[in-house]
């Protein structure tokens, strides 16, 4: 059995913007409560619904949970003028490395705990087409968002829901990459066969290492050379 598809965080691991999203995410609540969150707690909430991330902070500051809707708007609002003002880029070597798995038959999902609207702005920046699923248009295959599934991550249905737009059945023919915990737990959750941690968001080696994975990487550039050496891409 082969991988037939490679399921991609977006921010911080196929994207680099800064840190844009949770800079943005900490200051919308903080001014909100008026009470300062610790980077320990931020943390808890890397590479889930911000959504989700929004009420979780409000709970645990002890504050009213009735906002969460309307901070989230607050929060998409002023990060889609950030990007829009200081644009994000894809990672080096990582378009390459999108290009590459698909020419050799593997589809490759885009899956984040961004809103669609705010998912699809990134994609606009970057210069990236989502494809029709059949490999051969666009550049990805298929984009899964936060809120077109019951729970983001560590749940797996991001995950399930790509598998199911490109037709793959079978969790063991799934590479899943990203740059935090949650996306790791995500990927272990849906029992992928690979459950990659990448080095170019956040989290450390020591601290992505801490987490059930089955491989660190400096970057979703070096997927290929990892399926490739393991025998793992489509004849």
């Amino acid at each position: 059995m082969t991988i037939r598809l490679v399921s991609l965080d977006m921010a911080g691991t196929t994207i680099a913007e800064a840190g844009t999203v949770y800079a943005v995410l900490r200051s919308t609540v903080e001014e909100a409560t008026g009470t300062t969150i610790s980077d320990e707690l931020l943390s808890t909430w890397g590479g889930t619904s911000k959504h989700a991330a929004i009420g979780g902070l409000l709970e645990a500051l002890g504050e009213d949970a009735s906002r969460q809707d309307a901070l989230f708007d607050e929060f998409r609002s002023t990060l889609r003028a950030q990007y829009l003002a200081d644009r994000p880029a894809v990672i080096p070597g990582v378009r390459e490395a999108v290009a590459a798995l698909r020419a050799a038959g593997v589809k490759v999902a885009l899956q984040t705990g961004y809103s669609r609207d705010v998912a699809e702005l990134l994609l606009e920046i970057v210069g990236w087409q989502l494809g029709s699923g059949d490999g051969e248009t666009g550049d990805v295959d298929a984009l899964v968002t936060s809120d077109e599934v019951t729970a983001s991550r560590p749940a797996p249905f991001l995950i399930y829901r790509g598998m199911e737009l490109t037709g793959v059945a079978s969790a063991a023919e799934v590479l899943v990459a990203g740059d935090t915990a949650n996306d790791l737990g995500a990927g272990v959750a849906a029992g992928a066969r690979y459950v990659v941690g990448v080095l170019t968001g956040a989290y450390t080696a020591e601290q992505l290492g801490r987490h059930r994975h089955t491989h660190l990487l400096p970057s979703v550039a070096d997927i290929p050379g990892l399926l490739a050496r393991d025998g793992e891409l489509p004849a």
